[in-house]
């Protein structure tokens, strides 16, 4: 077998044991604790498969594959241990999604069959994850190209607000989120519904009567029902459905690292837009983001965010 495993035991004996055992069939790590585990999977991972004994000091078998969980998704989780304990066991699947649970003492052939199906549970995940993302990267780049061929002021604007956007994530120093600098980029896809009429018009600066500036508005409705229908680009549609409108910090926890991705999201590219909007009217940049900060104070840190987006290239003066 290719792919590692990882052994987690609070025992030194059993995990000698294990090794002598499977070390000509598996290629595998141990760790004498949760702890240990954890920074192993960090320094030396990924591991395909994880197994861990429940009964360990500071930190239990359920509580460590819930870490694993969360820092490795993929790899797939297993309990062998001697503790005859039902919620225990319950704990362990609730809190660490295990795939199988093995009670000790296990026999060499029983628990070599056991990592053989874990690591083929892997493969499946990983195979899974890989078309799904060949999947919806295709999508993806098929709408950016229809795009470009349709209207290339929409596809460059577009190209302008996923700078502005990752460069105020930047300034703000979130976690990187990889929704945001994509709900930037297929923002603009709506327009590919829109009269060439309007995307003239509103390239140019020229007033839009009434019906034109409705449609024009629409385009994030449109965008947003293309997108819903890809999967794993729900939070990315509801972004870019909301990229209108005016900024609302209300019921918002105070740090905004703790906002959940679709709340920063909406206000990231609603900054991204308006910033845009600005400087493509003919404002530099520094006055762009002065007058964020004065027309949205609930939104001064965005406001001073936007500062930072002077040193990045802007749309040329309409």
């Amino acid at each position: 077998m290719n792919e590692r495993v990882l052994f987690v035991d609070d025992e030194p004996q059993v995990l000698e044991g294990i090794q002598r055992s499977l070390r000509k069939q598996v290629d595998l790590q141990t760790a004498t604790s949760g702890a240990e585990g954890l920074r192993l999977l960090s320094e030396a991972g990924p591991f395909a498969l994880v197994v861990s004994d429940m009964r360990m000091p500071s930190m239990n078998g359920a509580q460590f594959l819930a870490k694993v969980r969360e820092q490795q998704p993929n790899t797939v989780r297993m309990i062998l241990s001697g503790q005859a304990d039902l919620q225990a066991t319950i704990a362990a699947v609730n809190e660490g999604h295990i795939y199988r649970f093995l009670s000790k003492p296990c026999a060499p052939e029983q628990l070599l069959a056991a990592i053989e199906d874990g690591i083929n549970q892997h493969r499946l995940l990983t195979a899974e994850k890989v078309l799904l993302e060949q999947t919806l990267s295709g999508c993806v780049t098929m709408l950016i190209e229809i795009l470009g061929m349709v209207s290339p002021a929409a596809s460059s604007r577009a190209s302008r607000l996923q700078r502005y956007t990752v460069g105020l994530a930047t300034a703000l120093k979130l976690p990187d989120r990889w929704q945001w600098g994509l709900s930037a980029f297929v923002s603009q896809i709506g327009c590919v519904a829109l009269p060439n009429a309007i995307l003239s018009k509103v390239e140019a600066g020229e007033a839009l009567t009434d019906e034109e500036r409705r449609l024009h508005e629409s385009h994030p409705e449109v965008a947003g029902k293309l997108l819903a229908s890809i999967p794993r680009l729900e939070d990315v549609a509801e972004i870019v459905t909301a990229q209108f409108g005016s900024l609302s910090f209300a019921g918002a926890p105070e740090d905004i690292r703790q906002w959940d991705v679709r709340s920063m999201g909406r206000c990231l590219l609603r900054t991204a837009v308006e910033f845009d909007r600005l400087t493509y009217g003919g404002a530099g940049a520094e006055a762009a983001a002065a007058t964020l900060r004065c027309a949205r104070p609930e939104a001064l840190r965005f406001g001073r965010a936007a500062g930072r987006l002077s040193a990045l290239p802007t749309a040329p003066t309409a």
